[in-house]
């Protein structure tokens, strides 16, 4: 490919003294955040599995996943695919003269992967994310803070009181996103240990009365997703800071080695998951069924898996496959992918 704008050496990228450090915290929360999701889409997106017995009572497991984990995940990774966009666009403002023509060139590539995507998995996040992203995330990099963070605090309330949350969410969480890398708070988490814990405090109780409003409400009542959709965005927060907090801990070393792999290698992840769950789906006889057991131990299994192919592939290379394939695209050269020899 010949390249129209100035394109990186990885490597040396890497090395200079002004290339910004990887934020490997955030990484440990998108791998977090990929597993969480998975736990979702297995049964709800992929085998449609079934969630009543005979007499319409709910199972044990999609109740327990109902009120704690679904919605609580996808707007950490919503959030972060905001932060990282601005990230992004600060990196190639170094590099190139035209950031956000490689930032464009870069979401329509995501775009083209998550519409074959769909043929697979229905509801996939990767479409949604590209368009939202050209038409609201990339016009939005040209307004100052001082707006940005309003409009994604405006929009993440309208998400789930105007409406019930879901995609409609993905503006207020990209452009809060986006506001948070601007101010500098993602680049000084490790000096913001006080201000998690405050958050933290905050966001446990208000997360566990949110999820027994959301528990003892009717299913059928009128504001029962928007109930939902709150919940899972207090509970989303409280989770997020939660992690970053443990992370600082003696738990934060082993736990990074599981999840920074996850989360350096998301998009390969996210990818090849779906694969794994569509080929074992079958021989397993998980569409339509109510193996729940089965479906949770298939996840596991999945990451798992993962995990160990992550850490071997990034001892090696230093981008995920699908994560090389998009940089090449984004800034239109091969990019090195093999890690240099000392």
């Amino acid at each position: 490919m010949n390249t129209t704008t100035q394109a990186p050496n990885a490597t040396a990228s890497e090395l200079s003294p002004q290339a910004p450090r990887r934020i490997t915290a955030l990484d440990a929360l998108r791998g977090f955040a990929l597993c969480g999701i998975l736990l979702v889409n297995i049964p709800d997106q992929i085998t449609r599995m079934v969630s009543y017995d005979g007499a319409h009572h709910t199972y044990p497991i999609p109740a327990f996943l109902e009120l704690f984990v679904h919605q609580r995940f996808f707007p950490i990774f919503s959030f972060l695919f905001g932060l990282s966009f601005a990230i992004f666009l600060e990196s190639a403002g170094r590099r190139s003269s035209h950031p956000r023509l490689l930032l464009a060139r870069r979401l329509v590539a995501l775009g083209l992967l998550g519409l074959a995507h769909q043929q697979l998995h229905p509801g996939e996040a990767l479409l949604p994310y590209a368009i939202i992203g050209l038409l609201i995330l990339l016009p939005a990099s040209w307004l100052p803070t001082w707006l940005v963070l309003p409009a994604g605090l405006l929009g993440l309330v309208a998400s789930f009181t105007i409406a019930s949350g879901g995609i409609l969410s993905i503006p207020g969480l990209f452009l809060l996103g986006l506001a948070v890398a601007r101010l500098g708070i993602a680049r000084t988490l490790d000096r913001r240990t006080g201000q998690l814990a405050v958050t933290l405090a905050l966001a446990v109780p208000a997360a566990a009365a949110a999820a027994w409003w959301q528990h003892t409400y009717p299913a059928a009542g009128p504001l029962a997703t928007r109930i939902a959709a709150m919940a899972g965005l207090v509970g989303a927060l409280a989770y997020a800071t939660a992690l970053l907090l443990v992370l600082r801990t003696r738990l934060g070393r082993p736990l990074s080695a599981v999840l920074e792999p996850l989360g350096r290698m998301a998009l390969t992840n996210y990818l090849t998951a779906t694969l794994l769950v569509v080929a074992a789906a079958g021989p397993l006889g998980l569409r339509e069924s109510s193996r729940w057991g089965t479906a949770m131990a298939l996840a596991v299994v999945v990451l798992a898996v993962q995990t160990v192919c992550s850490r071997w592939w990034l001892a090696r290379f230093q981008y995920g496959p699908m994560e090389w394939v998009l940089r090449c695209v984004t800034w239109w050269n091969v990019v090195q992918l093999r890690r240099s020899r000392p």
